[in-house]
């Protein structure tokens, strides 16, 4: 009898655990594994930790549990996965030590047991938000998911209903996921000035707030973008508008002589106004516009770099756009930066827009689909609305060559139509951003939408997930889920590539943007966190449209159950599947 294998891909907001076990594929009557956690999971009630506890599964045998029960044991509901995720560590600090315990389960499924001699124990310990001068955050951002819509009627609110104030920093801070705090913490650190480039800035439950009180002890320019956009032949109001009249203090460069001014970076420092004797100090950039719903309810991420020679760089490019230069004028020089160290990760940055125009060579995008060409073992991606068809083309060549590809991408129809709210609060079939889910090459591919959150497909026992915060209006337009910039090649190696920063791989922010990309080389630990936080999103939304494929297929049940014997595990053992590569890539055995 082996035991199991297994590895960890560690997050501050959770482990990622990839597992495998030899035997499983002689053995007819392998059901699943069971992982056990010491120490077990924080009861929020009554503040009681379990010496250990069994991860959770929402499904068993019979299917999910029964209204108002908990869900099941991975001991008698095993995980017919070879990768899952923790994410239950309330009350777990940093560097504590977690000890995570897989076995194999066998069995007929009315007496499944954890096989004798199978089991593996690894301890792992969440990394901080902060390691080696580089600070991560990326939020949850999962509207729909059965946790949220559990939230919701816990809280007793109605379709429709909105919630109260408390209600919804609740609800918005779970969806953050500690994403809320970087920014305001950044703000709060800026003892002499404080400048940055922001394309939409109106969150008015945690930056517009930390923005006031700093205004008065610290000097603070911003440059906005204020390019006029109009319907119906009015002028639409400026997305940052609001905090513009709530911070007198803050000096704001209107930036319009672009296609638009998308960065959504800060530099802190001394005298970064002064224009002479400036010392920028820290930065802090990312995907996430300064609204509450790119903190919250769309998927993104937020870094935080301790460099003083990476902040001069943006400090330089926040110079050039305060003064509104003609495209030409920013486009002058662009290429990519020298190289600067910051941690255990060597850093380069490009600032758009290029030379050209879309349809014509870049720069920046042929270093990504260079880097995507050589990948040793994997690529992921996770993408909004790119249109760079040589990058998505090298990424499908990636999974194509039979090595690991995954990737999510939330597209938004050119013509979108328009959106009504049913009775039940739902926005109807269609009506929302599409996500493709790719897996093994471009035809290989699932697509995720409205459809996904329909009441009459909805699985029996699970409850109806939301794609709109509760109380709210639907957009004129379709919502955006997934609002990440980021390609990480070879990932789960120990020589990675990410590429990340807030433009979206098309030729508009290439050649006709005020943008910003780094490439990030060599830190494995900051890989696995990308890895692990993008697996999370991908399996997520994965599942919900397996089902629907399922049921379109006319072959589903009324809801999901595990399998009763190996029969869930063959396409994880068929050379070539995009499941097999996944299990031998996510444990280094290949």
């Amino acid at each position: 009898m082996t035991a199991t294998t297994v590895k960890a891909y560690r997050s501050p907001s959770l482990v990622l655990l990839a597992f495998d076990w030899p035997d499983g594929e002689s053995r007819n009557d392998f059901l699943g594994f069971a992982i056990r956690r010491a120490p077990g999971f924080l009861d929020l009630a009554t503040g009681n930790r379990p010496a250990s506890d069994w991860l959770p599964n929402r499904i068993s045998f019979g299917g999910p549990p029964a209204a108002g029960q908990p869900d099941f044991p991975s001991n008698v509901a095993p995980i017919q996965k070879f990768m899952w995720w923790d994410a239950r560590l309330e009350g777990i600090d940093p560097g504590q030590p977690l000890t995570y315990e897989v076995s194999a389960v066998c069995g007929p499924s009315n007496a499944p047991r954890v096989e004798p001699g199978t089991m593996t124990s690894l301890q792992v310990a969440l990394p901080g938000h902060v390691e080696g001068g580089i600070g991560t955050w990326f939020n949850r951002a999962v509207m729909s998911s059965q946790a949220f819509s559990r939230k919701v009627r816990a809280l007793g609110l109605r379709p429709g209903q909105p919630p109260t104030q408390a209600q919804e920093l609740d609800l918005r801070s779970w969806l953050a996921n500690g994403m809320e705090k970087p920014v305001p913490d950044f703000i709060a650190a800026a003892q002499d000035s404080l400048v940055g480039a922001i394309y939409h800035l109106n969150d008015s439950l945690w930056i517009v707030p930390a923005l006031k009180h700093q205004m008065t002890k610290a000097d603070i320019g911003l440059v906005y973008d204020s390019v006029k956009h109009k319907k119906n032949g009015q002028t639409l109001p400026n997305e940052s508008q609001s905090a513009i009249d709530a911070l007198p203090s803050v000096r704001f460069f209107g930036r319009d002589h672009t296609n638009i001014m998308h960065n959504k970076f800060l530099v802190r420092g001394t005298k970064l106004l002064d224009g002479s004797g400036s010392k920028p100090e820290a930065l802090t950039c990312g995907s996430a516009n300064y609204t509450t719903s790119g903190l919250t309810s769309q998927a993104n991420l937020i870094h935080t770099f301790q460099s003083g020679p990476l902040a001069e760089l943006y400090w330089q490019r926040w110079a050039l756009l305060k003064g509104n230069p003609a495209r030409k004028k920013t486009k002058e020089g662009a290429g990519w930066s020298n190289t600067v160290s910051v941690g255990d990760a060597r850093i380069r940055v490009f600032f758009s827009p290029e030379p050209g125009n879309p349809g014509d060579p870049s720069i920046s995008m042929e270093t990504i689909v260079q880097a995507v060409d050589g990948a040793q073992s994997s690529v992921i991606f996770c993408l909004f609305m790119p249109t760079d068809q040589a990058l998505l083309d090298a990424c499908f060549s990636v999974g194509d060559a039979g090595k690991m590809m995954f990737g999510l991408v939330n597209r938004i129809p050119d013509d979108p139509p328009a959106l009504h709210r049913t009775s039940t609060g739902k926005i109807p079939a269609d009506e929302i951003a599409a996500l493709e889910i790719y897996h093994r090459s471009q035809k290989d591919m699932d697509t995720i939408d409205a459809r996904h959150f329909n009441a009459n497909d909805l699985p029996g026992g699970f409850e109806l997930e939301m794609n709109v915060f509760p109380g709210t209006n639907p957009p004129p337009y379709p919502p955006v889920i997934i609002h990440h910039k980021f390609v990480v090649i070879d990932a789960e190696t120990v020589s990675p590539t990410i590429y990340t920063g807030s433009a979206n791989m098309s030729g508009n922010a290439i050649f006709g943007n005020d943008e910003n990309l780094l490439e990030i080389k060599g830190s494995a630990r900051l890989a696995q966190i990308y890895l692990a936080e993008f697996l999370r999103l991908y399996e997520h939304y994965r599942a919900r449209a397996a089902y629907f494929r399922w049921k379109e297929s006319g072959g589903a049940p009324a809801t999901f159950s595990l399998q009763p014997n190996r029969s869930w595990a063959d396409r994880h053992y068929a050379t070539g599947s995009p499941e097999y590569k996944a299990r031998l890539h996510m444990l280094g055995l290949t």
